[in-house]
């Protein structure tokens, strides 16, 4: 699998939004296909970096709710965790490689 970072244009960018991110499949049944949908926001109170996982908004009694699309299958919970990290650690590489450059 390898994590692919997208940068915002400057045009329509949420204030904290850094980029958005895609996981592309390279290996078994799902090679050759990606899963869309992460960003990388910087946190409101300035203390790091934080990513937002895949979901569909939906409304109940005029109440928005999200359905998370990627969840812990088993109950384990710290699997999000892993691919977070690996979004953020993907990011900063990004990040390094673009100072270096300009």
């Amino acid at each position: 699998m390898v994590v692919k970072i997208i940068t915002p244009s400057d045009k329509n960018t949420l204030p904290g939004k850094l980029a958005e991110a895609e996981l592309h499949f390279t290996e078994g049944i799902l090679d050759g296909l990606k899963l869309l949908g992460f960003t990388v926001w910087e946190r409101r109170t300035g203390g790091g970096r934080n990513v937002t996982f895949p979901a569909r908004t939906y409304s109940v009694n005029g109440e928005r709710r999200s359905f998370a699309l990627l969840r812990p299958a088993a109950g384990d919970a710290t699997a999000q965790d892993r691919v977070r990290e690996l979004i953020l650690d993907t990011y900063a590489e990004f990040e390094e490689k673009a100072a270096v450059a300009s």
